[in-house]
This record gives structure tokens, C-alpha cells and sequence, in this order.
């Protein structure tokens, strides 16, 4: 694996906005089968969760990824639906609106379809593992995932400016991570898959 954390959040993240707005606003209307499909829940979809998406989606277009991202809350607060404001100002300082983001809760269709769901604490984990039956096996931390032991990425909901940014940086150095290995976990279920249906049978 690439050491994709040496490039640092201002390196990645700068990418052409022409390219952002593309992977972020408009994604394809359709997937191929072979794109690893990844979702990122927290509690309320409105700031780590949805941060994490759009990090992964310009990671994806910029680094040639193949692979497709959505984020969920567990807990979706019907009158508290955007993207928390102090979220907003850092994307906006990267060319990023993201106003237009609601809050979306999870479903047991998102568990089904996806191929690895991602949480930012061991609580979101939990949560999932006990209420969606087919969630096992495929769930897992941020951190964990990302092999950086199994600490939660600190929720910044309510809390100053400087908490956002600590945030953004977490998931600047644990995004790229993830991103890749999924795809190249992806990749070689379907290459081993591909050779057994090859094998003659006895």
C-alpha cells in the first residue's frame, strides 16, 4: 500500500475544483459492479460522517479509485438535517458547498448493498452489529479498519472551530487509508472469485 498519508490534507484535498464538484455534488446516477461500495455513518450524518464521504470521493476521482462512498447517521435529528455550520466553513474554504447535503438515516438496504460500512466510534458500531443482521463481518471502526488501533474520531458536534479543524485532520490521515484498502480487498475477492469459476470442474 502507497504511503498515502505522507501527502498531507492540503496536498490531496487540492485538487481541481472542476473535479471536486463532479465527485462531491454530482456523483454517476450508476455504479459498476466492481466499484467497492462504502458507507460512513455516525450518529446524526452532519459533520464526521459526511466529512468523511467528501474526503473520500475526491480521494477516489484524484487518485483513479474505483469505488463508490455514501454516509449515514444511526440517529437522524429530523430538525437538524445540514451540515454543521463550522463543516461548512472548512469545505467552503476548499471550494466545497455542501449545503445542499441532508441528513440521511441508515437503512437495511444501505447495509445490504454496501460492501464495507465504516463508523466513527466503537458505540456506531455496536449499534449496527446488534440491529442489522447482515451488517456482520463488514463493519467496522474508521480506526480499526485503517489499522490505527480502535479509538473513536472525536465528535466536534456543538464544539469550537479548532475541534473541527483536529477532526478534519483525523480523517485526512485515516481516509486515504481505508479508501485504498478497500478497493484493493475488493479487487482481489473478485480476481480469486474469477479464477475458481476458471477451475475445471472435477
Amino acid at each position: 500500500m502507497r504511503a498515502l498519508n505522507s501527502l498531507g490534507f492540503a496536498k490531496w484535498l487540492g485538487v481541481a475544483v472542476a473535479t471536486v464538484v463532479v465527485a462531491v455534488i454530482a456523483p454517476a446516477a450508476t455504479a459498476e459492479a466492481s466499484s467497492v461500495k462504502m458507507a460512513f455513518v455516525d450518529t446524526g450524518n452532519t459533520g464526521r460522517s459526511i466529512t468523511a464521504e467528501t474526503m473520500a470521493r475526491i480521494y477516489a476521482v484524484s487518485h483513479n479509485v474505483d469505488a463508490r462512498f455514501i454516509s449515514r447517521g444511526i440517529e437522524v435529528n429530523p430538525y437538524e438535517i445540514k451540515v454543521e455550520m463550522n463543516a461548512q466553513i472548512l469545505w467552503m474554504n476548499k471550494g466545497i458547498d455542501l449545503s445542499s447535503h441532508i441528513a440521511t438515516q441508515l437503512t437495511p438496504q444501505d447495509i445490504k448493498r454496501s460492501d464495507i460500512i465504516l463508523t466513527l466510534t466503537q458505540t456506531h458500531k455496536a449499534h449496527i452489529l446488534a440491529t442489522f443482521k447482515d451488517a456482520a463481518g463488514k463493519t467496522f471502526t474508521i480506526t480499526e479498519y485503517a489499522g490505527k488501533g480502535d479509538a473513536d474520531v472525536e465528535d466536534a458536534w456543538g464544539k469550537p472551530m479548532d475541534v473541527y479543524v483536529r477532526m478534519f485532520a483525523e480523517l485526512n490521515a485515516l481516509v486515504p487509508v481505508v479508501v485504498e484498502k478497500a478497493a484493493q480487498e475488493k479487487a482481489a475477492r473478485e480476481k480469486a472469485a474469477t479464477e475458481a469459476a476458471s477451475k475445471p470442474k472435477p
